[in-house]
């Protein structure tokens, strides 16, 4: 593989969401102009190579959502908005970063997080999707590409790791002189020359996007404007998103000037967005009585569908705080009154499961999983039910019928992991286990797992081979980082 173009994805992520640490060193080096727009820099297969890199990188650096109904719904909001892209069939991952700080970014192989503080500060539904459109942008007209040509030692691994500390502005101080020691080692010159011009592009193509997928054009400016009023007085303090995506009056002015060609309607937020946010409000909460009392507050005001929300949240309380029955009670009474809303009735199965009342989640996960048949997240949610019933085989059949794109998750290794087990197959148990940690950022642990299974008497001479490519293909990431400590 090519190190050129991990550096040159590095730099871009330098070019895209530079921080504040990096500003002084930044300032004094120059990039020669190249504009790649066609993407020959790079391959198909080493973007998506190098995007997986960068994503497994980042679970070493930050709390990756793994709730199966978050992880549901930020791909299908994003999917919905690549669909009326200038590049539908690029595979986008779109994914939830558990931290409170408000901040959206766009890594390579079209891997997009966005943080649970951005989706808890919108105040609707095509604010959230104006973000995504946004970074989509930046990957559809290929900015990465169109800023830089440069060549460095840097390897895979310490340049995913690298990038994916800078965009997520977790980068230390030390860490970061390192990175510009590394860059300057590798006689390369670059500048942060393109913000203003790639930023407004974005706005422009995203905010088409958004108008194309149903969502409110005018979301963008008004959220980016709320968002700079909010942090007008935070000094140094400011969203990791308006530092790596600096907004000004002019650029709202400009973007809201073109949102103004965009005929005016209502664009209705979407119960499941409600919903989501909800869920994160609760997951999230530090103090359950705060919590509480916010979601009772909601239930004196706004209209009907919010007060049902805001049930939904205290029911989420209520299962996270081991109130079974009260859970058990709120969960009824929604999935009565709204029997065609899988999250409810998804909760009350998910009550009945964590209270140890089995033979009745199941009869509700089974009765979930015909209502809603193309529903993945309840049935992983199914498939941990069945796991600790002791029905592995059910369990292996459920994890047989999930979409290819939920297959890639690594809760979907995890539980072939654990369903191979309880199969007394200890070999296929390793095998998926390795790959478990390995899309974890875990490379070692995943190292161990394949020995392990390669020292189990009696496996097939097919398994040997398996076990013998992913051991030489992991020992060879595994020895880059060593290297790079």
């Amino acid at each position: 593989m090519n190190n050129k173009f991990w550096q040159q994805w590095l730099l871009m992520g330098l070019l895209l969401n530079s921080t504040p640490i990096f500003a002084l060193e930044l300032d004094k080096i120059e990039l020669p102009e190249m504009g790649d727009s066609a993407g020959a820099l790079i391959s198909p297969a080493e973007e998506k190579e190098f995007g997986e890199a960068f994503f497994r990188s980042l679970h070493s650096q930050v709390v990756i959502n793994q709730d199966s109904e978050i992880q549901q719904y930020i791909q299908t909001i994003g999917e919905k908005l690549v669909a009326h892209s200038d590049t539908p069939s690029y595979p986008f991952h779109f994914f939830v970063v558990l931290e409170n700080d408000i901040n959206a970014f766009a890594g390579p192989g079209g891997y997009i997080g966005v943080n649970s503080g951005l989706i808890l500060m919108t105040d609707a539904e095509s604010e959230l999707a104006s973000v995504m459109a946004h970074e989509i942008a930046h990957v559809t007209q290929r900015h990465l590409y169109r800023s830089y040509e440069a060549s460095s030692r840097l390897s895979i691994p310490m340049a995913a790791a690298t990038l994916g500390a800078i965009l997520l502005g977790t980068q230390s101080a030390a860490a970061g002189q390192a990175a510009i020691m590394a860059i300057q080692a590798g006689s390369v010159q670059f500048q942060i020359d393109f913000t203003r011009e790639h930023e407004a592009e974005a706005d422009r193509v995203g905010m088409q996007t958004l108008s194309s997928s149903t969502y409110d054009p005018r979301s963008m400016p008004t959220f980016f404007e709320r968002l700079q009023q909010s942090t007008r007085y935070s000094g140094q303090n400011v969203p990791e998103f308006l530092r790596t995506h600096p907004v000004t009056a002019s650029r709202i002015s400009d973007s809201r000037g073109r949102a103004d060609n965009y005929p005016y309607k209502q664009y209705p937020d979407s119960l499941t967005y409600q919903l989501i946010k909800t869920k994160l409000q609760v997951s999230l909460a530090t103090d359950s009585n705060d919590i509480r009392a916010i979601l009772q507050a909601r239930l004196q005001q706004g209209l009907p569908e919010q007060h049902t929300v805001a049930q939904y949240g205290l029911g989420l309380l209520a299962l996270k705080t081991q109130n079974f029955s009260e859970a058990e009670t709120i969960f009824q009474t929604l999935s009565k009154n709204n029997p065609e809303q899988p999250h409810y009735a998804a909760a009350l199965a998910r009550t009945a499961l964590e209270a140890g009342n089995y033979k009745l989640a199941l009869t509700r996960y089974q009765k979930l999983t015909g209502q809603f048949p193309d529903n993945d997240a309840i049935r992983l949610e199914y498939v941990g039910a069945l796991l600790k019933t002791g029905d592995a085989r059910g369990a292996k059949n459920v994890l047989t019928t999930l979409s290819p794109k939920t297959q890639k998750l690594p809760i979907f290794s995890q539980l072939l992991a654990q369903t191979y087990g309880d199969l007394n197959q200890p070999a296929e148990s390793h095998r998926y286990l390795a790959d478990y940690y390995f899309s974890v950022g875990e490379t070692q642990q995943a190292i161990l797992q394949l020995r392990l299974a390669q020292q189990i008497k009696g496996i097939s001479p097919q398994m040997v081979a398996i076990l013998r490519e992913k051991l030489t293909f992991l020992s060879a990431i595994d020895e880059q980082e060593r290297h790079n400590r």
